[in-house]
This record gives C-alpha cells, structure tokens and sequence, in this order.
C-alpha cells in the first residue's frame, strides 16, 4: 500500500521505503523502511524525495536532531553511558513514550576521555543534546559543549547528591568520597 500526502498515520506505520524517499520529520528510518514516529497526516515530497508526517492534534513534543533533553544514567558500559531520557529542557510536556538515548565516549566531553566512568555514573543527571534519532529505541546523544553534561551527580558509595568541588569534579557532603564526572556549567549540586 502506498501511503500519500494526507493519509492519517499512525507510530510505527510503514510509509515508503528508503530508496524512494528520505525521512524528515516526525519519521524515522527502521532498516530500509521508513515509518511513522507520531500520529499525524503525511505528507510526500515527490519532487524533492521526502516524505514526512505532521501532527495536527495538541501532543507531546518530539524528539529531533538539536533538541535538548534531561534525563538520568541507567547504565555506563565500556563504550557507551545509556540515559533514560526524562523530558526536552524548557517544555513542560512530558515526553509521548518512554525513551533510551546512547551517549558515546567520543561525544562525552572534548579531548581524551580514558573512561566514560570518569565522566558519568549510573543516577546522575544530565543535560544533553539529541543528535540522532533512528526511532523509538536508537537516539544519539552528545554532551561534549559547557552546557552539556551532568547536572546533578549522586555518591557511589552513600547515593546522596554531590557538590562541586572543582572543574570536573564533585564531592559528597555526607562520606567525604570524592569523583570525577562532566560537569555542565549549570550544574546544581
């Protein structure tokens, strides 16, 4: 079935496929196919090899390429720290569905990073910027930039919230444990 502009789709609703058209926005692209990220009305681009959906109803905001997200480390793994994405910085809608963006060693902070854990650990908060997005469950993530980065650090040894202490660095009111982390300028220890 070939959708056309003014179809009503759903998320998760094939559209085209990726050797056809380019997804913009409210799509994203799932192996070749490129489907429908919210609930709206399509619009194709013939002319210009595009295809994307635009909501006509009130609803939450959408996650996109540039936007700013807070959200809180669940997982920090060799390569990668993993964050539960809470919210896009300044709405105060909350987020459609529940979202788990990816943050890459490379695009934690600038310069030489040895180990992610020197810059995140599980429970902190940061503020990052969305830099890619492949659906539902594959968002890119970069806190690299003074703005970016942890906003609210808890102790791995008492779990309460840290101070800061220097630069890159936090330490615990209550055991005196100190560690490093990517600070954000506005973080709020």
């Amino acid at each position: 079935m070939k959708v056309k502009s003014g179809d009503m789709v759903f998320p998760g609703d094939f559209l085209a496929v990726s050797e056809e058209l380019l997804p913009s926005e409210g799509t994203y692209d799932d192996n070749g196919k490129i489907k429908s990220l919210i609930v709206g009305e399509v619009e194709r681009d013939d002319k210009n090899k595009s295809i994307k959906v635009i909501s006509r109803f009130s609803t939450p905001p959408v996650l996109k390429t540039g936007t700013r997200v807070v959200g809180e480390v669940i997982d920090v793994r060799g390569q990668r720290a993993l964050v539960r994405i809470h919210g896009i910085k300044g709405s105060r809608r909350a987020l459609a569905t529940y979202f788990v963006g990816g943050v890459h060693v490379s695009q934690a902070k600038k310069g030489y990073l040895s180990k992610l854990t020197e810059a995140f650990r599980i429970g902190d908060i940061v503020e990052a910027k969305v830099t890619r997005v492949m659906g539902l469950d594959g968002i890119d993530l970069q806190t690299s930039g003074r703005e970016f980065g942890v906003i609210k650090a808890m102790c791995t040894r008492c779990r309460h919230f840290m101070e800061l202490n220097s630069r890159d660095e936090v330490k615990c009111p209550n055991c005196e444990n100190r560690e490093k982390r990517k600070l954000s300028i506005n973080y709020e220890g």
